[in-house]
């Protein structure tokens, strides 16, 4: 039996937005703690709110002309793409220093997804993915909804409709690559 969220989603995906109040309600703690993840550790005079981010993003998500909703983990992964952006848009309004000296390392952890501390720390990892995309865009995916979406690998898996196991080896390979590409943005 499909999910709630599911249902709905496969509602909004044939025009009937007549739930998405009550998606909002079924997601919106998931979506609020990954915004609070996110701005934790952000400036006293940060003017980002979770609350804003949880808003923006599923606005950016329900409001999407055409897409197929496969479920909960497929809107959780475009999700990431929206916090991602969202987050990356903010930081580059904020950062007139794009790459300031003294930025702090973003910490790879597979327990769980990373919140970037700074806004140069979003920038550092947007620049990343973007040559990431181009060099193999399974990866890339998997970075986003590790980082954007706090999903687990077994949830990527899901979304991404792959194995454990590849998410899981491609996971290893590609946070070594993202630690060496993020480690030589911070030297330069």
């Amino acid at each position: 039996m499909p999910s709630e969220a599911t249902q709905i989603l496969v509602a909004i995906s044939t025009g009937d937005r007549s739930e998405t109040d009550r998606l909002m309600q079924i997601v919106y703690e998931d979506f609020r703690k990954l915004a609070n993840t996110y701005l934790a550790d952000e400036t006293p005079n940060n003017t980002m709110q979770p609350t804003a981010v949880v808003h923006e993003a599923f606005l950016k998500l329900v409001n999407q002309e055409k897409v197929d909703w496969r479920g909960r983990s497929h809107f959780f992964a475009v999700g990431a793409t929206a916090m991602r952006q969202i987050l990356v848009d903010h930081a580059r309004k904020k950062s007139a220093n794009k790459r300031g000296a003294g930025r702090l390392q973003i910490p790879l952890d597979e327990r769980l997804a990373v919140s970037p501390q700074r806004d140069e720390d979003v920038l550092a990892l947007d620049d990343a993915l973007e040559k990431l995309v181009k060099i193999n865009e399974r990866r890339a995916k998997i970075v986003e909804m590790r980082f954007f979406a706090g999903m687990t690998l077994e949830e990527i898996a899901v979304a991404l409709e792959v194995s454990d196991s590849t998410v899981k080896r491609q996971w290893a390979a590609t946070s070594c690559w993202l630690r060496a590409e993020l480690l030589k943005s911070s030297v330069s």
